[in-house]
């Protein structure tokens, strides 16, 4: 049986962040900062440039992720943090409409991006990372926690397109599905103010 961990992305596990990123699909090049660059800024961005954004942030901290571990190899990755710190969210329109959370308030923090290496997919490291994410948050001051997911109803999708997550990976966690970005997304929230409860759903 796999034993999965998980750790905040602090400077000293950089290799780790890398090592999760790079197992298939998208995270090598974007390196998770498309949430945090406008269409217009990440164009003109290289991987080379990404990659130094990213360190940057980390080494700057707080930590804007968390990463999985499978056995103690990182094996999954999560962005975590405040929305005003994610310079595309209030920038994407069907957001923008969406949400009735101010962009300017620091308590109102976002998921907004998944990676999990080939090798790892399927074991249940999005949920994990999601309920790491979710303690993280608490532990941080945060109000509210909002995800932009993808609902597959129940069809098989490729990986790459599901780095926002998947509707129940959200639900399964304690989110509540507000209201549809548009078809086959949603947004969603969970409430971390005193007195709520973070009560994720026991895997199979």
């Amino acid at each position: 049986m796999v034993t999965i961990t998980t750790e905040v992305a602090t400077t000293d596990r950089w290799d780790d962040v890398q090592h999760a990123l790079t197992g298939g699909g998208d995270g090598a090049s974007c390196q998770c900062i498309w949430p945090m660059l406008s269409n217009k800024d990440w164009n003109t961005t290289t991987t080379p440039q990404r990659t130094e954004m990213f360190r940057a942030e980390i080494d700057e901290g707080p930590p804007p992720g968390i990463v999985a571990y499978v056995d103690g190899e990182a094996a999954g990755w999560i962005r975590i943090g405040p929305r005003t710190r994610q310079a595309r969210i209030p920038r994407t329109r069907i957001i923008a409409a969406a949400t009735t959370e101010p962009f300017d308030d620091e308590s109102v923090w976002a998921v907004t991006c998944f990676v999990v290496r080939r090798e790892h997919r399927g074991a249940g490291l999005n949920h994990a990372l999601l309920d790491a994410a979710v303690e993280y948050a608490r532990e941080s001051g945060a109000r509210l926690i909002e995800g932009y997911p993808i609902d597959t109803r129940g069809e098989k999708q490729r990986a790459n397109d599901l780095f926002h997550g998947t509707l129940g990976t959200f639900l399964a966690a304690g989110f509540t599905e507000k209201t549809a970005l548009k078809p086959g997304r949603a947004l969603v929230a969970l409430d971390l103010a005193p007195g709520s409860r973070h009560t994720p759903e026991p895997l199979a």
